[in-house]
């Protein structure tokens, strides 16, 4: 009897799961589909075009029950374009998208947030296989935009061509616990755009084993410059806010980028196991964007085992840029393999300490094992 029992059980769970398997195939039955979406509800959209402007509010799975909005068929993934927005998810928690595409959006691709609360609403969020592609033209406009989005993960996403008037590939503020990974940020390198940005107070926040082609300004800008209203969780009143804490860096592979790495008034952030390639000016800034006295400088960031190539022509300040208002002296270096490619008796960068086991001018081939991505720890 028990094999028949576990049997039953098995047949009972595939038809609850298949019962809650919602077809779509079109912008309309969309709207419906997420609107009358419960735990374990998975929303499976036909090939096609859902146009834009999609916003919903409270959007709500369980733990062990997310909604999940995804592709019917992950070769031949749906399309949300030509609005001003994708998808607006307002308070969501436990919701997974996956296998969507979005392109050609005039604003945000796609934007998450906590309805404008101080945080931990919106909490529990996946991001999955998405492609994300010429978002916002001329202006400060983002392939997705979290704020207030905790305890989220970003995987397997290829984001390309964001607004180039102060746009990311991916904007956090306000967000913690999250990790993105496996993705793929390209753009043209405009100068006032960056790959990934976390900034208005977030935290814990890993960005490893991505690839940065051509990223803009920042590749990864660990901090920023936000408005005061939008820190999640409000500022304190005494001393010591910070753009972001902890933040760590690992594992990515940067392609151009005027600075691929950038420090802006964060407190603790490490940044390993990169391999940076040709850089447009810098390896990294460190810069204090926010003045206001109630911020600590930018300090306690570390800058370990990565590989660092560039040429003569493209290396500005020693390939570190310094910004007033900042803690150099709090910044640590170690092991991190710097070569000039046509000139390797300039490999040598200014870094502002003194740097642990730092090793310059020799061979790439010699690196490998040792620094950059092909080092980096499972």
């Amino acid at each position: 009897m028990k094999p028949l029992i576990a049997a039953a059980i098995i047949l009972v769970s595939t038809r609850e799961a298949r019962a809650l398997d919602v077809p779509v195939r079109d912008a309309a039955e969309f709207r419906v589909a997420v609107a009358s979406a419960k735990p374990g509800t998975r929303i499976l959209l036909a090939t096609g075009s859902y146009g834009g402007g999609h916003s919903f509010a409270n959007l709500r799975g369980e733990p062990e029950n997310p909604i999940v909005i995804a592709a019917a068929d992950a070769a031949k993934p749906p399309v949300f374009n030509e609005r001003g927005v994708g998808i607006h998810l307002s308070n969501p928690a436990y919701v997974e998208l996956q296998n969507l595409v979005f392109e050609h959006i005039t604003g945000n691709g796609l934007n998450i947030d906590d309805a404008g609360g101080n945080g931990g609403a919106a909490h529990h969020v996946v991001l999955r296989g998405l492609q994300i592609r010429d978002i916002g033209g001329h202006q400060n406009a983002d392939g997705i935009k979290l704020s207030g989005v905790d305890d989220f993960r970003v995987s397997e996403c290829a984001i390309e061509r964001w607004g180039t008037r102060g746009g990311s590939g991916i904007d956090m503020v306000g967000c913690h616990r999250g990790v993105i990974e496996k993705s793929v940020f390209r753009h043209t390198d405009p100068p006032e755009s960056n790959g990934v940005q976390c900034k208005g107070g977030s935290s814990d926040i890993t960005i490893r084993r991505n690839t940065f082609e051509n990223p803009g300004g920042r590749g990864v800008n660990i901090g920023g410059s936000t408005g005061l209203p939008y820190f999640r969780p409000p500022l304190a009143e005494a001393a010591g806010n910070a753009e972001a804490r902890n933040i760590r860096v690992e594992g990515n592979r940067f392609t151009g980028g005027w600075a691929p790495i950038a420090f802006v008034g964060v407190d603790g952030a490490v940044v390993r196991f990169n391999t940076i390639d040709r850089p447009v000016r810098w390896a990294l800034r460190i810069l204090q964007e926010n003045q206001d006295p109630r911020f600590a400088p930018c300090r306690n960031g570390e800058f370990t085992d990565n590989l660092v190539l560039f040429e003569s022509a493209h290396w500005s300040e020693g390939g570190v840029n310094l910004g007033r208002g900042t803690a150099p002296d709090t910044f640590r270096f170690a092991r991190n393999w710097w070569l000039c490619v046509d000139r390797p008796e300039r490999s040598e960068p200014r870094l502002p300490t003194p740097e642990t086991g730092g090793i310059y001018g020799r061979p790439f081939a010699e690196a490998k094992g040792k620094a950059g991505v092909e080092a980096i720890p499972e």
